[in-house]
């Protein structure tokens, strides 16, 4: 049994990924997730090509901190694009947002609903009632907006 093991070691290697896979199942830190895949490319390399026992450790050694290396660098990249929504951050989801006034800002602040809330407006001077306006920044509880042009 132990000689047909070391003679085609890449079940030894297939049972090393499922098992480092399972336990990162259970857990949600991500550091055994690069692991088992590196032990997963392993079993591959070794059952296409037969490597000695010091070289499936350098393969496996390689292919974790690569991995694990190409993920973070895909995680800082992936982050500078994201365009989602913030979480727990509605209010940043209104700025470039185009808004009717339902009644005229007096003194440049007034209200406007949104959904289903009431919203405080700011604005540079006063705006009649149904003039497009374009959110341009936050300000705490209140929405600072200009006119639209068109």
């Amino acid at each position: 049994m132990m000689q047909e093991l070391f003679a085609n070691p890449w079940p030894l290697w297939l049972a090393l990924a499922g098992i480092l896979l399972a336990a990162e199942m259970l857990g949600t830190s991500g550091y055994l997730l690069w692991s088992g895949v590196a032990a997963l490319l392993v079993a591959l390399l070794v059952w296409l090509v037969p490597l000695p026992w010091e070289w499936q450790g350098v393969s496996f050694a390689l292919l974790t901190v690569l991995a694990a290396l190409w993920w973070t660098r895909w995680l800082k990249y992936r982050g500078s694009n994201d365009t989602t929504p913030r979480v727990n951050q509605r209010s940043q989801e209104m700025v470039g947002k185009v808004l009717v006034l339902d009644s005229a800002l007096v003194n440049g602040i007034g209200h406007v609903r949104i959904a289903d809330g009431n919203w405080r407006v700011q604005a540079d001077d006063d705006l009649p009632a149904g003039t497009r306006v374009t959110v341009i920044a936050i300000e705490g509880i209140t929405l600072r907006v200009v006119p639209r042009l068109y």
